[in-house]
């Protein structure tokens, strides 16, 4: 299998919720979620489509508001749980880190931001943050890269680019909803 790649865009200024756009590596549209603004617990549906008829991704928060949350990621036609996903709560005050679980809940990578130096410089200059895009790297416990996550400057748009490696174990769903939450979550906090 060939690694496989998506484009997730996010319009930076919306009023009631953000909108994303989730595209193939043709720039085919392949998704389409709506987040409701002033939610406090996080319940993302992803579709097919903007006419939001065919929903193919749900990621759930398991807990209102909270640093840490773990986000479920959900086959909405079956229910079952594909991986879940956990922000790590203070450790990403400085540098962003997320744990990768698989559906039974065993850890088997994480998500971190590509540079502590460059993090801390983001998060102390607004303007930073817009000029210095983003990179994020899933790796499994022994670092083996499964998932590259990168953002692009853009002042109208915040663009996500995901690339999933051929050898990724995981449901391919589970980093394509990371790449969504890097989007949404953290997207929030900066603007």
């Amino acid at each position: 299998m060939a690694d496989v790649e998506y484009t997730i865009r996010r319009k930076v200024f919306t009023l009631l919720g953000a909108k994303f756009h989730i595209y193939d590596a043709a720039g085919n549209l392949i998704g389409f979620s709506k987040q409701k603004a002033f939610k406090l617990k996080e319940d993302i549906r992803v579709y097919r489509d903007e006419s939001m008829q065919q929903e193919f991704l749900t990621i759930h928060a398991r807990s209102i508001i909270d640093f840490s949350a773990a986000y479920d990621v959900l086959d909405p036609k079956s229910g079952n749980r594909l991986g879940v996903l956990k922000r790590a709560g203070l450790a990403s005050m400085f540098r962003d880190k997320w744990m990768v679980f698989d559906a039974d809940e065993n850890q088997v990578g994480t998500i971190d931001e590509d540079s502590a130096f460059l993090a801390i410089v983001r998060r102390l200059h607004d303007m930073a943050a817009s000029l210095i895009p983003q990179g994020f790297s899933l790796k499994d416990t022994n670092g083996t890269v499964y998932a590259e996550y990168r953002t692009h400057m853009n002042p109208f748009v915040h663009k996500l680019s995901v690339r999933v490696l051929d050898n990724c174990p995981l449901d391919q769903a589970v980093p394509l909803a990371a790449g969504i939450l890097l989007a949404a979550v953290e997207g929030r906090q900066k603007g």
